[in-house]
């Protein structure tokens, strides 16, 4: 709840818009019972009707004012709402992002639906959350006064029995919450389990388990007419509820009055108004009031609950965020990392070591955890066991501001946006003149792909696979990193444009590392990693081929595909 209230609290500006034009919405609601017993009084009852009927124009006026209240109303609540939205969708984007365990090589459909539906829920709940509460607290709040002012003893018989249906109502709001998310937990707990039993319907008949699957099925779907049974009764307190506060004062009203007004206590007319308010201003707004606390309120609360168990506020620890690497160096002690406690390691008790000037190759078969690597060497990824230096700062503790500026990840999906060449190329250098544009274009060779576009202020135009590529590389080389990971990022160009691009980072200074596509890569850096399950090695190219059985079959399929099977390890 504190990101959802911190922007709404942020917003005071638009909040103090959108409650002047709710008093201008809540003025007819003030004015109506008035006016009506003034169109009695001065007018019918008083043999006047054309009096009457000016003081129902009058009515009919206040009431456009109070639609164009209400319109403005609608047209300012987004200025309330949508900060609400983004605010969300930033925390669940960074929880997702921080996820210990994220989604690798495929997509995160629980992030999507937490981005999509409970996010879309939260806003349009407080959308419609702000417009009934508001329109509560204005118009009841209007009505009361404007009672109040015409015919004080019959306003007490109002706002007794209305402050405490209010009361009530407050009361039971927290019970509503509970069964409403039981409701979505027992629907949620019916769907897994069904799903679970209808894909594995094959293993349940071949193991004869078809009596535990059903009695799993009757449990949760007792589990969830359980729950709905629970709401309903929930539902049917809110019902007398809304027939305390909103019917009782009007029985009361019609009760009392005939007796005041015979007796000369009440006139006719103010009688009349208090009709008036209880049937057009109060009564409306304890009903939208319950109708909300089904449809509004409880998906609000749900919708937010569900979102903070599936991505929680991310927090600064006190020791991440406060280092300053000293220079570019990258290491590795003991680096230990597995997709659980109990998993297979991918990478086990890594001992690595690059200064500037270095180029490491990293090769082994698809699946391997080249990837992997490079999500642990940026600190994306933690590991099991030690840790990963940059300039002899663990990358935990770097500073971000230092870790985005030090080190560029090059992923083979390359990422361009909306907008001119000149605005991509310089994403990571929005300072860099045009020469130094220029110059990391000419770099890796990406002339042709820019003049085809038009320049550098031509808008970006549709590119093939491996020009997004060159422009890719252009922008990381353009940009401030020192420590430059290519990712498969040069996949899509053929091997002489993925020489030319390795050369140009390798000349620009700094240490390179390359997750190769090609095994050329591995000829032209100074050092190889072959990863070969849990067990990595590091040398030179002729030394690996003597000690690496794996190298030396990748480097034989890639030389003789033919031969490849026969020359390769048992």
């Amino acid at each position: 709840m504190r990101p959802y209230w911190t922007a709404l609290l942020t917003q005071w500006r638009a909040a103090l818009v959108l409650l002047a034009f709710s008093l201008a919405e809540g003025l007819p609601a003030f004015c109506s019972g008035r006016l009506v017993e003034l169109a009695v009084q001065e007018g019918f009852a008083a043999g006047r009707p054309v009096r009457g009927v000016a003081w129902l124009a009058v009515f009919g006026l206040v009431a456009l004012f109070g639609a164009a209240g209400t319109r403005m109303v609608w047209r300012r609540l987004g200025d309330l709402v949508e900060p609400v939205r983004d605010t969300l969708v930033t925390w669940v984007v960074r929880g997702v992002l921080r996820d210990p365990a994220p989604h690798r090589n495929r997509p995160d459909a629980s992030a999507v639906a937490r981005l999509t539906q409970h996010v879309e829920v939260v806003r349009d709940a407080t959308g419609g959350l702000l417009v009934q509460a508001r329109g509560l607290v204005v118009t009841t709040g209007a009505a009361l006064i404007g009672l109040f002012t015409m015919a004080g003893a019959l306003a007490w018989l109002v706002a007794a029995p209305l402050v405490v249906a209010l009361a009530l109502f407050g009361g039971l709001l927290p019970t509503l919450a509970r069964r409403q998310l039981a409701v979505t937990l027992a629907d949620e707990a019916t769907a897994a389990t069904a799903g679970t039993v209808l894909l594995g319907l094959r293993d349940v008949i071949a193991c004869g388990g078809e009596t535990v699957a059903a009695r799993d099925l009757h449990r949760v779907v007792r589990g969830q007419v359980t729950a709905g049974m629970r709401m309903a009764r929930a539902s049917a307190l809110r019902t007398g509820v809304v027939a305390l506060g909103g019917f009782v004062p009007l029985v009361l009203v019609l009760t009392v009055a005939p007796g005041m007004v015979a007796s000369g206590r009440l006139a006719a007319g103010a009688a009349l108004g208090s009709v008036v308010y209880l049937t057009t201003s109060l009564q409306p707004a304890v009903q939208g009031l319950a109708a909300t606390s089904a449809s509004v309120v409880l998906r609000l609360l749900v919708a937010l609950r569900r979102i903070a168990e599936a991505a929680p506020v991310p927090t600064a620890t006190g020791d991440e965020g406060e280092g300053e690497p000293a220079g570019e160096t990258v290491a590795t002690r003991g680096l230990t990392f597995g997709w659980g406690e109990h998993a297979e390691p991918i990478v086990r008790g890594l001992d690595l070591e690059l200064t500037a000037g270095q180029r490491l190759a990293v090769v082994g078969p698809s699946g391997i955890g080249k990837s992997t690597l490079a999500a642990l060497l940026t600190g994306q990824l933690r590991p099991l066991a030690g840790q990963v230096l940059i300039g002899g700062v663990s990358v935990e503790q770097v500073r971000k501001e230092s870790l985005h500026r030090l080190i560029a990840l090059v992923p083979q999906e390359t990422y361009l946006f909306a907008g001119s060449v000149r605005e991509n190329l310089a994403l990571f250098a929005p300072d860099a003149d045009d020469e130094d544009l220029l110059g990391a274009i000419r770099a890796v060779h990406a002339q042709d792909v820019v003049e085809r576009l038009g320049g550098l202020d031509a808008p970006l135009g549709t590119v093939s696979a491996g020009e997004a590529q060159l422009l890719s590389l252009a922008r990381v080389y353009a940009g401030p990193a020192r420590v430059v990971i290519l990712d498969e990022a040069t996949a899509s160009l053929d091997a002489a444009a993925e020489a030319r691009a390795e050369q140009a980072f390798a000349t620009r200074g700094g240490v390179l590392i390359v997750i190769a596509h090609r095994l050329s890569s591995a000829l032209r850096a100074n050092r190889v990693l072959v990863m070969d399950g849990p067990d990595t090695l590091l040398g030179h190219h002729d030394e690996l081929l003597a000690r690496s059985p794996r190298y030396a079959a990748l480097m034989a399929a890639w030389t003789s595909p033919v031969a490849a099977p026969e020359s390769a390890p048992p």
